[in-house]
């Protein structure tokens, strides 16, 4: 399933949205710049969960270092389709659940879905030497959040069905129901892989999207 978008127009400018997603494309062609020398920048600005988990068991204060990177980790990618793919799903539901919050709370809300995320990746996959990048869990928080603020949207999804192409539909509750669904049994058929080899960071996309689920009336515009 692709989806191309929903149903329900924002009633303000999702100036915020425009500009995460623009301030993400800077940062990548950034980092493609780089060519071989990227890795050392991933090293420095993504988050690696061993060095959270020894610093918490050895010195806590060391955690105090490790701040930055919960930041500026959720502005990098580690290739054409992770940012494309990430900064699509943020245009289709990031300005509507930026309507809700207004500018400034969308920006508090998103960063929170974010560093929640990662957490929940640090904690299942704590011997992790990856470094850990991407938007997916700050843009997965946004996705819990629509669940709950617009269940009854829809989003109108492309269908690849062999050699046809379908287009639909599909209410938002059950497009974002089956893509949390997706990503417990990826985690849990995954479970200890991205410790060793990298890859998805299942866990995150589920707290992000948990985060979203229950904070999200908490960063209520004021009217």
């Amino acid at each position: 399933m692709f989806p191309l978008r929903d149903t329900i127009p924002s009633r303000s400018f999702p100036l915020v949205t425009i500009f995460i997603i623009f301030l993400n494309s800077i940062i990548f062609i950034y980092e493609v710049s780089l060519g071989d020398q990227v890795n050392k920048l991933l090293q420095v600005f993504g988050v690696i969960p061993i060095y959270y988990t020894k610093a918490f068991q050895q010195d806590p204060f060391l955690l105090i270092s490790g701040i930055p990177p919960l930041f500026t980790s959720l502005f990098l990618h580690g290739g054409w389709l992770h940012v494309i793919s990430n900064m699509w799903f943020l245009w289709i539901f990031g300005d509507n659940v930026e309507d809700y919050t207004g500018h400034v709370r969308f920006i508090l809300f998103y960063l929170l879905s974010g560093i929640i995320a990662t957490m929940a990746h640090i904690i299942l996959n704590p011997f992790s030497t990856i470094p850990t990048i991407g938007a997916s869990g700050a843009i997965a928080g946004v996705m819990g959040a629509y669940f709950i603020l617009y269940p009854n949207s829809r989003v109108i999804t492309l269908i690849f069905l062999f050699i046809f192409i379908q287009l639909i539909e599909i209410p938002a509750i059950i497009f974002l129901g089956f893509w949390i669904l997706i990503q417990i049994i990826s985690a849990t058929m995954t479970s200890g892989v991205t410790q060793e080899g990298g890859g998805v960071a299942w866990w995150a996309h589920i707290g992000g999207f948990l985060s979203g689920l229950l904070t999200i009336f908490f960063f209520k515009k004021r009217r």
